[in-house]
């Protein structure tokens, strides 16, 4: 690996462990529970679920009665999942591991799911080619991704104009539109759908205190904030006050949010 790729995942890797991404979780949990319900998964099969996080997809598929594994870059997420699993007398393994390159067997899952997680590894024909080779042929691969036009898309953009990302790194909501998924998954499947979605995130608080809570847990939003000084610090709070302002569909003084994302569901030939 060259020195500055390998630079680069330390600084990725960091980022995730940073803050408690346990609390940014529970607002896409009913969400996730939703997408894992729309595959179809059956009884015994064996499912990975790439960058799992907290356990968002890898909970309920195990519910469904399938064979799951988790597999993340952060050991405090994987440990949170596993708390998780345990609590609800799941059993699901949870592995440490890279997108990039997945500690798990050719052709060895029935299918391959991520939600808002693989999306942000630096090399996507690299998290490609691993999904499409740990998956077995007539299996699928089923992504959910960030749009650029979502508000957690424009999210990331305002975050990135305050701090530029790291060299080299390809803006992960790329992910989120058809023609580059297409590009990316053009070679070893068979047939591929792709679909924008909604899913609601609800905050019991205001939008200059979901900002907040971002900056205080989400890792990506931590390590944005630590970087600028008080007045670039301002200029990022109020900028993304603003975005939640403006999307928010509560009334009440909480917040509420419909994010788009693409379903991208893929079969391995």
């Amino acid at each position: 690996m060259p020195p500055e790729l390998g630079a680069l995942k330390t600084r990725l890797r960091a980022t995730w462990i940073a803050g408690d991404f346990g609390q940014i979780a529970k607002a896409s949990a009913p969400g996730a529970e939703e997408f894992i319900k729309g595959l179809g998964l059956q009884p015994g099969m064996k499912v990975l679920d790439v960058a799992c996080g907290t356990g968002n997809l890898a909970l309920p598929a195990a519910r469904l009665g399938a064979v799951v594994t988790g597999v993340d870059i952060a050991p405090n997420l994987l440990k949170q999942a596993r708390e998780n699993a345990e609590r609800e007398g799941l059993r699901i393994q949870f592995d440490e591991g890279d997108a990039e390159a997945l500690p798990h067997e050719d052709a060895g899952f029935d299918a391959v799911v991520t939600m808002f997680g693989a999306m942000f590894a630096p090399r996507p024909e690299v998290v490609a080619a691993e999904l499409m080779r740990v998956c077995r042929p007539g299996g699928f691969i089923a992504m959910a991704n960030w749009t650029p036009t979502g508000v957690t898309g424009k999210m990331f953009k305002i975050v990135s104009s305050h701090v530029p990302p790291p060299a080299g790194m390809l803006p992960p909501v790329l992910w989120g539109v058809d023609a580059t998924v297409r590009e990316r998954l053009s070679e070893g499947i068979s047939k591929l759908e792709t679909k924008p979605r909604m899913i609601s995130l609800a905050y019991q608080f205001s939008p200059a205190a979901v900002v907040e809570h971002f900056r205080n847990y989400f890792g990506p939003a931590q390590k944005a904030f630590s970087a600028l000084d008080d007045n670039g610090q301002a200029a990022l709070r109020r900028d993304l006050e603003q975005l939640w302002t403006e999307n928010n569909l509560a009334t009440d003084g909480t917040t509420r949010i419909e994010g788009e994302y693409l379903e991208v569901i893929a079969v391995r030939s």
